[in-house]
C-alpha cells in the first residue's frame, strides 16, 4: 500500500511539473523571440521613402545596393559613353572622324567650316578651340567640320601612326568634356577661314537652269562627298561651264579631277542640257602650291635621271 501511494505521489510531481515547465515556456518564448524577429525583419528590408506625389518608392543614397554604382563609384547614368569611328577617306592625308556628336552649331549658314592656318582658328567669326589644337599637332595642315564629322588633312611627309593617336585624344577630350566645338561670335573673316553661305540653298532669284543645278549636286553629289570626308560649293554658271569648289579631304585629293569629270560633269550633262562642262576654282594659295609641287616632281624627276645615267656603266660592266 505504501508503495503504490509512493508512486501515485512520484506521478503526480512529474506531471505537475511537466505542465509548469510548459506553461512557464510559452510564456517566456514569445517575450523571447519576437523582439528577435521584428530586429531581424528590420535589418534585411532596405529603408524607403514614399514620394510625396505617390510615385514609386526610391531607395535612400545609403541603401542603394552596390551593383548600381559603377567605376569610382559613380553611376551608369552620370557618365557620358562616347564612340569615335575613325573612317579612311579617296585621300590618303585625310581621316574622317564621326563622334556621333554635333560638330557645327544648330541652324549654321552653311554645311561646312573649314579652318586652313592657326590663325583661323581664334578669329570671329567662328573660332573653335578645338581646330586650334589640332591644327597645333606637328604635321597637321586643316581641319574641316561637317555637320557630324571632322576631317584633318596631314602633310604629304607626315605619319598618320604619329599623329592619328594624339588628333583622336584631342576629339575624344572635347566631346567628352562637352567642350564647344565652334562658337559664334561678331567679327569679320579671318583670312584662312574657310565659310560662306550655303551655296546650294535655294534662292528665289535663281534662273530654271542654277536651281536645277542645285537640286542635282544638293541631292545626289553632296552626300556622297560628304561621305568622303568633304563638301562642295557651286561657285557659279557662265557660258555653260558649271565652276565648282571642292572643300575637306577632295580640296587635296588626287582624284578629285576624275571626281569632277567622270561623276559630277556627267550627271550633271546628262540631266541639264543647258550644262556643256564643269572645272573646279583653285585659290591662289593652292594654285601657288601646286605650281610649287610641280617644280619638286621636276627636280627629283631629275635627280633620278641623273643617278640613273651614272650607274649605268656600273650596270653594264660584265
Amino acid at each position: 500500500m505504501s508503495v503504490s501511494s509512493t508512486s501515485t505521489n512520484m506521478f503526480r510531481r512529474a506531471l505537475s511539473s511537466a505542465r509548469v515547465s510548459n506553461s512557464i515556456s510559452k510564456s517566456i518564448r514569445p517575450a523571447v523571440f519576437s523582439p528577435c524577429r521584428s530586429v531581424s525583419s528590420a535589418a534585411r528590408l532596405p529603408t524607403i521613402t514614399a514620394s510625396e506625389t505617390r510615385r514609386r518608392p526610391t531607395l535612400r543614397p545609403n541603401q542603394q545596393p552596390v551593383a548600381a554604382t559603377g567605376v569610382n563609384g559613380l553611376s551608369p547614368t552620370s557618365k557620358r559613353t562616347i564612340f569615335i569611328q575613325t573612317e579612311n577617306t579617296p585621300n590618303p592625308d585625310a581621316l574622317k572622324f564621326i563622334p556621333n556628336h554635333a560638330v557645327l552649331p544648330e541652324d549654321f549658314p552653311t554645311s561646312f567650316l573649314e579652318y586652313l592656318t592657326p590663325r583661323s582658328t581664334l578669329a570671329p567669326p567662328y573660332p573653335s578651340p578645338l581646330a586650334a589644337k589640332l591644327l597645333d599637332v606637328e604635321g597637321v595642315t586643316s581641319v574641316f567640320y561637317g555637320s557630324d564629322f571632322i576631317t584633318v588633312t596631314k602633310a604629304g611627309d607626315a605619319n598618320w601612326a604619329h599623329i592619328k593617336p594624339e588628333v583622336f585624344s584631342l576629339i575624344t577630350q572635347a566631346v567628352t568634356s562637352g567642350e564647344t566645338i565652334v562658337s559664334i561670335v561678331e567679327g569679320t573673316g579671318e583670312a584662312g577661314q574657310e565659310v560662306e553661305e550655303d551655296s546650294l540653298a535655294y534662292n528665289e532669284n535663281d534662273d530654271e537652269v542654277v536651281s536645277m543645278i542645285k537640286e542635282l549636286l544638293e541631292t545626289r553629289i553632296r552626300p556622297a562627298i560628304q561621305e568622303d570626308g568633304g563638301d562642295i560649293e557651286l561657285r557659279s554658271f557662265e557660258d555653260g561651264i558649271v565652276m565648282l569648289k571642292l572643300r575637306g579631304a577632295c580640296r587635296t585629293c588626287d582624284s578629285s579631277t576624275v571626281t569632277l569629270k567622270n561623276g559630277i560633269e556627267s550627271m550633271l550633262m546628262h540631266y541639264i542640257e543647258e550644262v556643256k562642262g564643269v572645272e573646279q576654282v583653285q585659290d591662289e594659295e593652292e594654285i601657288i602650291s601646286m605650281h610649287e609641287f610641280a617644280k619638286f616632281e621636276e627636280k627629283l624627276r631629275q635627280q633620278k635621271g641623273a643617278g640613273a645615267t651614272a650607274s649605268a656603266p656600273l650596270d653594264s660592266a660584265p
